[in-house]
């Protein structure tokens, strides 16, 4: 077998593994959907509260307020609930039932994709719903924007899954260290992303570090793509701060499970 077939075979089984371990995480998603929905109680409350506050600051209409919100909702679906699945492992960790995975024939990058890739599935629901929710009150999405949309937000959703396993891998036991850490990061991206109140208004230096702050150019590129602006400069940069949060959150995410084991 040359070198090159051996590579090959490599990568099929990779491939594989990641796949199972893909559908072994899913399985308690596919047995318990509810919590898949239970989840969009927080991005509901900010849609039915916080649409009218802006609906009577802007002095817009509602369609075109829910055009400028309801992007920033999805983006905010996917910092949240990809933000926080590293606490699962966390407690398969405390419960000793990741050390019982480790022992399976398995690559240890599979194990960390295959969680990582579970999150589009949640992430593809949870948007569709939000955007059925808000369609009767007047919103409207580019079919091929959406489309676009969904696989930068889930791509995105893989790159901040697998860093918020890593910070679990590194956290370990210590619940309060992980929650400590997620929560800090998890509300300055939240609020310089532009995604509850435009940035414009405020002061140069919030508008200056917004420009660093990847959720800021995925939640720009999903307001121009679901109004089928796809050759906005902000969709670019939106899709590179996707493709590079996958990339950095893969290749973190896959070494701190080799470190772990």
């Amino acid at each position: 077998m040359t070198a090159v077939d051996i590579t090959r075979a490599a990568g099929r089984s990779g491939a594989r593994d990641t796949f199972n371990v893909m559908l072994r995480e899913l399985r308690p998603v596919a047995r318990d959907p509810f919590s898949v929905i239970f989840s969009l109680v927080q991005p509901l409350v900010f849609l039915g509260l916080f649409t009218p506050l802006l609906i009577g600051t802007s002095g817009e209409s509602t369609a075109d307020t829910l055009a400028w919100f309801v992007p920033g909702v999805l983006a905010m679906i996917v910092l949240f609930g990809t933000g926080a699945t590293g606490s699962n492992l966390q407690y398969e960790m405390m419960t000793g039932s990741h050390e019982r995975t480790l022992v399976a024939p398995l690559s240890r990058a599979s194990l960390l994709a295959g969680r990582a890739l579970k999150e589009v599935v949640p992430i593809v629901v949870q948007v569709l719903v939000i955007v059925a929710i808000a369609w009767p009150f007047g919103f409207r999405a580019n079919p091929l924007g959406l489309l676009v949309g969904l696989v930068i937000l889930a791509a995105f959703g893989v790159g901040l899954g697998s860093l918020s396993y890593a910070l679990a891998l590194k956290t370990k036991d210590r619940e309060w260290a992980f929650w400590a850490v997620q929560q800090t990061l998890i509300f300055p991206l939240l609020i310089l992303s532009g995604m509850l109140l435009p940035l414009d208004a405020g002061p140069r230096w919030m508008t200056v570090v917004s420009t660093f702050n990847p959720v800021n150019w995925v939640v720009q590129a999903e307001r121009h793509l679901m109004a089928g602006d796809f050759a906005h400069a902000a969709v670019g940069w939106g899709v590179l701060a996707a493709a590079a949060t996958a990339a950095v959150g893969l290749a973190v995410g896959i070494r701190a499970m080799k470190v772990s084991d």
